[in-house]
């Protein structure tokens, strides 16, 4: 989706490329979700008449603002993150210091700015799963999103028992009674549950039509939102994953997001953005595993020599976001598994780190739709190109 700005100097607007995940990745990988945001980057290019053709930068290159976020969020991750990796990982919860900090240092504050949210793909480990998308009047922008921005921790909450790929198969359901909405009904693997305190919830408000029923509403936990149970997961166990139960959970009319029905449109979206964010994360996990790995080998020795020395040497962009998810996640169990077999025994071991990385890779092939799920729809595409 570019759009072509005044005069001779044209600025353009575009959902970031896939490709560019690789440019934030580094060795202190942090098991917790991307920020569902409505992202853009901004190109330049001069030319004489508007007809002419025109360069976009390459994808190494950065603006000064990108550089700047991205050199503060690897600062952050290194400094204050990795420390504690270790220990959230063994006590399977966040440190609360570490959410406090990224709303301190502003880095989810930019969303408010739909000019230029963040780069989406640079910060795959951000907090919340929200986004100041058009669906949001100017009443609930200026009520939720500073909230989100500056305090409050965001859920997203879709997924039921009996609706996981088949996400829009959902029973919780919700009837108008007088100035609010009463939602009764369950959801299953819900991130950031435990500690969140805003929730963006989807219920069925007519069954009879199907998926076109499907409403989405904003709610605080304190309205009556019930933890029901805290999963223990085989990776990112420091991230919650919680199922939760909704009784009788009365929410104002006014928290309709969207307008009723309009539900499906909002999952979507975040779920094909979202995907986009898990293949950056994936990328950055092959990438912390090869890099405590190269560290191993340089000071490993066998047979007299570093064991190192052994080796040789926009438009719709719901395809590439599946695209970018799938391969991202088989590139990222496939690395942090060899990494493991190339360190050797002590690689088997939760001394190096590295069997961190391969249990976290494994969800990635699960999550924001399972890679059967990427399959097909990489299918549709591409039957739809060819016929």
């Amino acid at each position: 989706m570019l759009r072509a700005a005044a005069r001779s100097t044209r600025t353009f607007r575009a959902q970031p490329a896939a490709l560019r995940t690789t440019r934030f990745a580094n060795q202190s990988y942090v098991p917790i979700y991307s920020l569902k945001l409505l992202s853009f980057r901004t190109f330049t290019a001069s030319c004489s008449r508007p007809t002419e053709s025109f360069t976009l930068n390459s994808l190494d290159t950065f603006t000064e603002e990108e550089e700047m976020l991205r050199e503060s969020v690897k600062r952050f991750a290194n400094e204050v993150v990795g420390p504690k990796v270790r220990e959230m990982d063994e006590r399977e919860s966040m440190d609360p210091g570490i959410i406090k900090g990224f709303l301190n240092k502003g880095n989810r504050g930019t969303c408010q700015s739909r000019s230029l949210c963040v780069s989406y793909v640079r910060c795959p480990q951000y907090l919340g799963e929200y986004r100041p998308a058009a669906t949001w009047n100017k009443e609930q922008q200026d009520k939720w999103l500073p909230q989100l921005s500056q305090s409050k921790l965001g859920s997203f909450c879709l997924s039921e028992p009996a609706s996981g790929s088949d996400a829009f198969a959902l029973q919780t359901r919700a009837e108008k009674d007088g100035d609010h909405w009463v939602i009764n009904g369950s959801k299953m693997w819900i991130t950031n549950a435990y500690e969140a305190e805003i929730f963006l919830i989807f219920a069925n408000v007519d069954l009879s039509k199907g998926y076109k029923g499907i409403t989405c509403f904003i709610a605080t936990k304190d309205m009556g939102i019930k933890i029901a149970k805290k999963e223990e997961k085989l990776g990112i166990r420091a991230s919650s994953t919680c199922a939760l139960n909704f009784d009788d959970l009365r929410i104002p009319a006014e928290n309709v997001i969207g307008g009723e029905g309009k539900g499906y449109k909002i999952a979507i979206e975040i779920l094909n953005e979202g995907r986009i964010g898990i293949a950056a994360q994936m990328l950055g996990l092959a990438q912390g595993a090869s890099t405590k790995l190269f560290l191993i080998l340089t000071k490993r020795s066998q047979f007299g020599q570093p064991v190192g020395t052994f080796q040789e040497e926009g438009k719709s962009f719901t395809k590439e976001a599946a695209m970018a998810k799938y391969w991202a996640s088989v590139i990222a169990q496939r690395v942090s598994g060899q990494a493991i077999e190339w360190a050797g025994g002590v690689g088997f071991t939760r001394e190096t780190g590295i069997e961190k990385f391969w249990r976290d890779s494994k969800i990635g092939a699960i999550y924001e739709g399972t890679s059967n799920i990427q399959l097909q729809t990489i299918a549709k595409f591409i039957q739809k190109q060819y016929s």
